[in-house]
């Protein structure tokens, strides 16, 4: 596809960079990419993917902006709170580049929708939060033959890789299977440095760039590590399990939120419990998120025990709570409230535990 003189103008600085030229500029004009998430990986993601001149470019997000995201989501503005992530992002998108197409989907990527939207695209840029859409990206990539480049941060730490690329290792070779739903803390519940999400997410762009202008060596076969504290780079070899086997189809369970099917027999859902609530039933709920989170909101009554006290407490701490009583604990997104009802268990002989699924941030909802 040759480009115009308006394209010619805008990516000069492309042309004129040795070993990139017309030749790789046309093939980004050519190119289609799908950006799963438009949060703190997805936005530098998207904004390097259309300023360079990628010719089509679809978004998938089904949440609304909210507040929170402000400190590392750098797409948007205060403007855009309570806006669909996808949407405007694919405004802005669209002012930055108006020579490219951005689609724009409010959808979640789920098992029903995940090939028809892989299939038509080149490349897949996976911005997600959680494990479960991880592992939906990697299997419907390796059916639709897509390679994806991966992102993933923790705190002051990140990791980037591309996967499914010229008969590369796939992201179940790196982790062949989810962890269990609890252990691994989400963003909202563990936190991040803004800055880090920025890194991270530009140099998805670049793997992204590289894969589809064919130049360079892509990080397929190996795993950058970044630690923001040290500024350390670390690069690991990956190989392709050869006793994997082949991705024919996406499994009817397993991609559900927290990497675990809807209503697993611990976790009680907010329309269950505000049903309780509502109906009179005794139930105790106990909230494991910090003091400063407590502050903002909490439901009521509720005892509060934040997790990093639960985990060495004594019964003294859980008084004047009822083991034998149906007790919910809740925290932030549904995480740290899943190790909460272990340890209730286990520890406490609380026999009847739940975890709110999704939180404060689904209740609030």
């Amino acid at each position: 596809m040759a480009l115009t003189p308006q394209e010619t103008a805008r990516y000069q600085r492309h042309l004129s960079l040795p070993g990139f030229g017309p030749a790789a500029q046309e093939k980004l004009k050519s190119a289609s990419v799908l950006v799963v998430g438009a949060g703190g990986l997805g936005c530098p993601a998207l904004l390097y993917l259309a300023a360079a001149g990628v010719g089509r470019i679809a978004v998938v997000d089904p949440d609304r902006v909210d507040a929170s995201n402000l400190q590392r989501q750098v797409l948007y503005t205060g403007e855009d709170v309570g806006v669909n992530k996808a949407e405007a992002a694919a405004r802005r998108l669209r002012l930055l580049n108006p020579l490219i197409r951005i689609d724009a989907h409010p959808v979640r990527l789920d098992r029903a929708n995940a090939l028809e939207l892989v299939r038509p695209c080149d490349l897949v840029v996976d911005g997600s939060d959680n494990f479960a859409t991880r592992y939906l990206v990697n299997d419907a990539c390796a059916i639709a033959g897509r390679p994806f480049v991966y992102g993933a941060i923790q705190g002051f730490e990140g990791h980037v890789s591309v996967f499914n690329w010229k008969g590369g290792p796939t992201y179940r070779c790196l982790f062949p299977e989810p962890p269990e739903p609890g252990t691994v803390p989400s963003c909202a519940e563990a936190g991040v440095l803004g800055a880090v999400t920025g890194l991270i997410g530009t140099a998805q762009a670049c793997e992204a760039i590289k894969v589809l202008a064919v130049i360079g060596q892509p990080l397929s076969g190996r795993l950058l590590v970044w630690n923001a504290l040290t500024m350390a780079f670390s690069t690991l070899g990956l190989r392709r399990d050869p006793a994997a086997r082949p991705i024919t189809e996406l499994p009817e369970e397993g991609y559900g939120e927290n990497c675990g099917a809807p209503g697993t027999p611990d976790e009680i859902d907010r329309d269950g419990l505000r049903r309780m609530m509502r109906e009179g039933e005794r139930v105790q709920l106990l909230d494991v998120r910090e003091d400063w989170e407590r502050e903002s909101a909490a439901i009521e009554p509720s005892l509060h025990v934040p997790l990093w006290r639960l985990e060495n407490s004594a019964a003294s701490d859980l008084a004047p709570f009822d083991p034998s009583v149906t007790t919910v604990v809740y925290c932030a997104a549904g995480v740290r409230s899943l190790r909460g009802i272990r340890i209730l268990r286990e520890r406490h002989g609380y026999r009847s535990a739940l975890s709110l699924r999704g939180g404060m941030r689904d209740w609030e909802q």
